[in-house]
């Protein structure tokens, strides 16, 4: 699970949720088995008993059948319909959000490669539609080169667990992927990691106002820097509205404050500084230099882009 730069911002999984769990294994019978792309249905047409067979023990030990089925009747009544809002395949888990017809309640499902339900969980969703309608002024390019996997994206707590925050609320945290899984070899090196190390470039002319070039990288899924949540940054002025490219591998940013660059110059490389448990960028564009004070503006990609977590977009 990617943390990005809020020091005090949590994944979707804990503001007014209910429940989630993680781990265990168990066999699923093949005849009653409910196929990720049939969750949402069968929660509304209140097969309670056929899905909590199907969650993992560890979760079964956590939530007994009549508090599960009570919440999932509870929270799904008066709903008319579910609609996917993302699914995202990566690492062995197939994660899976749906938004119910009036956008106020969301359903996120994670399964493993055994189809076991490792993790179900129902939240109510703020909207924020007078943010969401405004964009930059200023249309930006891809900060890096290549395929990357948007991790976190969207315009819900599920989608983009930032949301809940006005000051990161349209920010991305982006992956690199092949054949399913983010990283090669052992996991707890920086270095397995597709995204370590790739090139960040400028995604528009700007001027550099901040950098931040001198902190470790962490361990893979180790301790994470709370005290420097953003790590390794550029901020670059593009005239009023500010660019965060953060997360840098230390000692890679090729800028410094003053600088004046031109979209696509380089401004150094993808690493795991700061609030991060893997190599990663943290993308957003703000009102303001700093990032904390100021609030996130909702990006303008060129051509048209819409990047939503669990897609893939080419920079190329």
């Amino acid at each position: 699970m990617l943390t990005a730069c809020s020091g005090d911002a949590k994944p979707a999984a804990t503001p007014q949720a209910t429940p989630i769990s993680t781990g265990g294994e168990q066999t699923v019978n093949e005849s009653s088995r409910i196929e990720p792309d049939d969750l949402a249905k069968a929660i509304l047409d209140g097969e309670y008993s056929r899905i909590y067979k199907q969650l993992s023990q560890d979760f079964r030990s956590q939530v007994g059948e009549e508090e599960f089925k009570t919440i999932a009747a509870d929270t799904t009544a008066g709903i008319e319909s579910f609609k996917e809002s993302s699914s995202l395949k990566l690492n062995g888990l197939d994660q899976r959000i749906w938004l119910s017809s009036s956008n106020d309640i969301g359903m996120l499902a994670a399964f493993d490669q055994d189809n076991v339900i490792v993790a179900l969980q129902f939240q109510q969703l703020e909207q924020h539609a007078d943010t969401d309608q405004l964009y930059t002024k200023v249309t930006y390019d891809w900060p890096m080169n290549g395929d990357w996997f948007v991790f976190w994206g969207g315009t819900n707590v599920f989608d983009n667990y930032h949301y809940a925050h006005p000051s990161q609320r349209y920010a991305y945290d982006l992956v690199q992927v092949k054949d399913g899984m983010s990283y090669e070899g052992d996991p707890g090196k920086n270095e397995s990691y597709f995204a370590f190390g790739q090139d960040v470039v400028a995604p528009a002319d700007g001027t550099v106002v901040a950098v931040v070039n001198d902190i470790a990288d962490n361990e893979p899924v180790g301790v994470m820097n709370e005290k420097a949540p953003a790590g390794n940054v550029v901020v670059i002025d593009h005239g009023g509205e500010f660019s965060y490219l953060a997360h840098l591998k230390k000692g890679s940013a090729t800028v410094k404050a003053g600088d004046q660059v031109k979209r696509g110059d380089k401004i150094g490389e993808v690493g795991n500084s700061g609030n991060s448990s893997e190599a990663h960028m943290h993308f957003q564009v703000s009102d303001g230099s700093d990032l904390f004070e100021s609030k996130s503006i909702r990006v303008k990609w060129s051509n048209d882009l819409e990047p939503v977590r669990g897609g893939i977009v080419s920079a190329d």
